[in-house]
């Protein structure tokens, strides 16, 4: 990792302190890095999570999920250097609340394989995370600085064994690094200070812990800075026979992109996420100006958009996309200064096409309504009707089937080779647990199953398919889906 911290410092004379109200404070000078008379990351720690308010516990948020395994999908950019640092690779547990667990047993460099976040630790600890909302705290960001990634409350049981902290950035630096000037808010109680990085590369900013409470990466250029975006497509669910859509062009930064979701989420419609894939092939620019085209033509507003970071925004724009005709049609993002395409999707039925769980039947977001029953041999072989099959009662009382071995091992067959990180994320399992079960079997799909009883044998009288299509949520596939649909259905 190339060092950074000596030219950000040399960027700004002094630290500055500064309060919600946006005024600063007297400056702390360059000692802030190392500082002193700092409190202990417990104690900062204790009473930021006394101070934490309801409305703060429900903005922490996952990271968004680009692939299977829930892991960051950006391709590595032409632009910017590869690198090759020896760290380990470790998937966190989940807990309520959207909050991350890692227990790191060992001094070393471990990097989340979910937030992208880099732990260097000096011996065993039990570091607990979650992504924050920068919109919550765009008081604090003055100008000249800007945001340069994800925001996250981090928190440690043992304070001195970890070091350091290296966040990811969604900038593409190419050959404009030396440009910039990397620093990290640091919130403290109702104010924040701006600390140094103590490096940056080509993906992370490396901050030296001072205290633990939420912290985020910041960046002062001469430049005009460039981000690797991502294009996030929502669908209207609705009676209308047209189509509906809203499309979200964002820096590829994990608060910006949860804001989005939680935007949606909270909105008088309901909306559907399409899955595309939603990172840019060509860089966004703050200025530029954009233009969305579809092929065949569609009614879109506004037709074209000037990019800014909206990371600070609490209301976060979009495009609206409305198609007479559902059939497949093509979307692309093009940047109206080179007529290049940034972005590009094709958009097909099934696309749209989402499921009602509670009917257990397949709908169509345009009104009409098909079932569609699992082919004969996927029925047959997971045992549907066995009417020696255990039942677990509902709240209404009609009693609905727990999964039986047989189904487990239908199931087993369709988890992919992500089936650890679904395991670990969806199902609540841990890597003890699963390294047990390999090592009492060696067949992949004995191991699968062994999970997945061993996931319905916790649940008891709540082990249905039903219940385990909910925990999955989008991890599994199509056919896994309509496998258990069928399943629910058909007993």
């Amino acid at each position: 990792m190339p060092g950074g911290g000596s030219r950000a410092e040399s960027l700004s004379s002094d630290e500055k302190e500064v309060t919600s109200s946006g005024t600063e404070g007297e400056g702390e000078g360059s000692t802030e890095e190392h500082l002193a008379g700092e409190a202990s990351s417990e104690s900062s720690s204790s009473s930021s999570s006394e101070e934490e308010s309801d409305e703060e516990q429900e903005e922490k948020e996952s990271p968004p999920s680009c692939n299977e395994s829930g892991e960051n999908c950006l391709p590595p950019c032409e632009h910017c250097r590869n690198e090759n640092d020896q760290k380990e690779e470790v998937t966190p547990r989940r807990l309520a609340g959207g909050q991350f667990v890692l227990q790191l047993d060992a001094e070393g460099t471990y990097q989340c394989s979910l937030t992208g976040l880099i732990f260097e630790v000096t011996g065993c600890v039990k570091i607990t995370y979650s992504l924050l909302s920068w919109s919550k705290y765009a008081s604090l960001v003055a100008k000249p600085w800007i945001v340069g990634g994800p925001l996250f409350d981090v928190r440690c049981d043992s304070a001195p064994a970890l070091t350091s902290i290296q966040f990811p950035h969604s900038l593409c630096l190419g050959d404009h690094g030396a440009g910039m000037a990397f620093k990290v808010l640091h919130v403290k109680g109702e104010g924040a200070a701006i600390e140094p990085s103590a490096a940056y590369s080509a993906s992370h900013v490396r901050w030296v812990v001072s205290s633990l409470s939420p912290v985020g990466p910041l960046i002062q250029s001469q430049e005009p800075v460039q981000y690797h975006g991502a294009v996030i497509l929502y669908k209207a669910v609705d009676e209308h026979p047209s189509l509906s859509f809203r499309v979200y062009v964002a820096t590829n930064n994990d608060s910006f992109i949860k804001d989005i979701s939680k935007a949606v989420k909270h909105s008088n419609k309901k909306f559907v996420k399409i899955d595309k894939p939603p990172v840019c092939q060509k860089l966004l620019q703050n200025g530029k100006r954009y233009r969305l085209v579809c092929e065949p033509e569609a009614e879109i507003t506004p037709e074209e958009i000037e990019f800014v970071d909206g990371s600070l925004l609490k209301l976060k724009s979009y495009i609206e996309v409305y198609v007479e005709k559902p059939d497949e049609f093509t979307l692309s993002l093009v940047e109206l200064d080179s007529d290049a395409t940034v972005w590009k999707a094709k958009l097909r039925e099934r696309d749209w096409i989402h499921y009602d769980q509670n009917k257990n039947e397949q709908k169509r977001s345009t009104g009409s309504v098909k079932k569609r029953k699992p082919a004969p041999s996927i029925l047959e072989e997971g045992g549907l009707c066995s009417k020696k099959q255990k039942t677990g009662g509902t709240a209404d009382g009609i009693g609905t089937k727990i999964l039986t071995d047989q189904q487990l091992m239908v199931v087993a067959k369709q988890l992919g080779r992500q089936w650890k990180e679904i395991a670990i994320e969806c199902l609540e399992m841990e890597m003890k647990n699963i390294e047990e079960i390999q090592g009492m079997e060696d067949e992949v799909n004995m191991q699968k199953f062994l999970v997945l009883r061993k996931w319905r044998d916790r649940q008891q009288s709540n082990g249905t398919a039903e219940a385990l299509q909910r925990s999955l949520g989008d991890k599994g596939s199509y056919e896994l889906e309509l496998m258990l649909q069928g399943f629910s259905a058909q007993c």
